[in-house]
């Protein structure tokens, strides 16, 4: 029943997007909010408690700001669209699913096993093309694959945060890049070459980061034979990322057209995909028994995001406005008009030390790309936008609570701290210096 009143609320936002009906509005509203509650009352342990104060804090800020039911409302609406993306976007890993590619992936893997550089550097490639299709399941899908292998817990650490932080800051399939780009109303097909870049940049240094730690670390590849790839894995691996690079070009295609938010197109390319893959392939049998365990177990599953990113996008949108907050973008620009890099290491702050002690970045970041100015700040909306996502990335690999770092942790036996910090801070210290660097080359 739960699945069935999640899909409704974001089938009815995407009707809402294109009918803009007043009534309809309050509808998703209602919809959401009881899709919220079911979640809260499912959810358990730190997601619960953080976003049960988040929303708390959110509902109380707007009724002192006077908005009340009407700016609680707005703030529902502004996150409805990352939601219908978080829901939506697993449908696009069915057709992957089915066609084979993910044991393509398995065997390239394995393949690599003896020679630990090369393995690295296809673990995080890996997830660099997955991940803005299976999202954090790509984590758990490569995991499954070197379950077997036994690698060192902190070649696992590194390997799948790199690769998975990465496509943070470049995929509109991601919730990052399109929440900024959402509010600071840039079109995707502006940001996604330097998104790429700084995309590039990250894993560059966590390769070449991981050189040097492996010369320090030694590991066993004893028990495991070379294998080679054959040229059936060659050809599906070459099909998965010419498939990665045809839903990136048909969505920037769509938005250049239609002007349609890339959340939007993301969400709609989610439902039809898999029922135009049906149809071509004539797959209904295949592709039935994958919907009904998305409709029964992984859209239930969501209590987490549902009760995160929705009392994260309320209390942003309470937050805007407010004394403090003006108080903070006031602060920010005088600083941005003595120093760019003053201001960019005074925002990665703010938000490193917020997000570490468990608000999720939704709050932080969506309230920095709704109160700031590009204009105000003397630099481009594309240089900003730049800056939030790097601040994304580096947040969410070094903060314990991000849902990043707890499943990495989870599947390597490691603690958060230890998972973020230790293991990965040389790599998120210099990522920050030199993306930094590349933004101020950019603004």
């Amino acid at each position: 029943m739960r699945s069935y009143l999640i899909l409704t609320m974001c089938l009815l936002f995407l009707m809402y997007y294109f009918v803009n009906s007043t009534w309809l509005g309050y509808l998703v509203v209602i919809i959401a909010i009881l899709a919220f509650l079911t979640s809260a009352y499912y959810s358990r342990g730190f997601p619960r408690i953080i976003g049960s104060i988040m929303m708390g804090v959110g509902i109380t800020l707007e009724l002192n700001k006077g908005a009340g039911i009407e700016g609680v409302s707005q703030g529902v609406l502004l996150i409805l669209p990352l939601l219908c993306l978080v829901t939506l976007s697993p449908l696009l890993s069915m057709p992957l699913k089915i066609s084979g590619y993910f044991k393509s992936v398995e065997s390239l893997l394995q393949n690599l096993l003896h020679h630990p550089k090369k393995l690295f550097f296809g673990i995080t490639s890996s997830l660099f093309i997955l991940s803005p299709i299976l999202n954090l399941g790509s984590i758990r899908i490569i995991s499954e694959f070197l379950e077997n292998l036994k690698l060192p817990a902190a070649m696992s650490a590194k390997s799948y945060l790199i690769g998975f932080s990465s496509a943070l800051m470049w995929s509109p399939y991601f919730a990052s890049v399109s929440l900024v780009l959402y509010y600071l109303n840039m079109p995707v097909g502006r940001y996604i070459l330097y998104g790429l870049c700084l995309s590039f940049l990250s894993l560059l240094i966590g390769n070449l980061l991981f050189f040097v730690w492996q010369k320090k670390h030694s590991i066993s590849t004893s028990g495991h034979p070379e294998k080679s790839l054959d040229c059936t894995h060659k050809k599906q691996l070459v099909k998965l990322v010419l498939f990665v690079i045809l839903i990136m070009i048909s969505s920037l295609a769509i938005e250049y057209v239609t002007k349609w938010s890339m959340v939007i197109i993301v969400s709609l390319i989610s439902i039809t995909l898999p029922l135009i893959w049906g149809i071509l392939s004539n797959g209904w049998k295949k592709l039935n028994p994958l919907l009904k365990v998305y409709r029964d177990q992984s859209v239930p599953m969501l209590n987490n995001e549902i009760m995160l990113f929705m009392s994260a996008g309320v209390l942003a949108h309470a937050i805007q406005g407010t004394t403090l907050a003006n108080r903070i973008s006031d602060s920010l620009t005088i600083i941005a008009n003595q120093s760019f890099l003053l201001f960019a290491l005074a925002v990665m702050g703010i938000v490193l030390v917020i997000t570490y002690i468990g608000v999720h970045q939704i709050a932080v970041i969506a309230a920095l790309a709704m109160q700031l100015n590009a204009d105000e700040l003397g630099i481009s909306n594309l240089a900003l936008a730049m800056l939030l996502l790097l601040t994304w990335s580096i947040s969410a690999s070094l903060s314990p609570f991000s849902g990043l770092n707890l499943m990495v942790s989870r599947l390597v036996g490691m603690t958060g701290v230890q998972t973020g910090l230790r293991t990965n801070g040389a790599h998120l210290i210099v990522l920050a210096i030199l993306g930094i660097s590349f933004v101020i080359f950019m603004k």
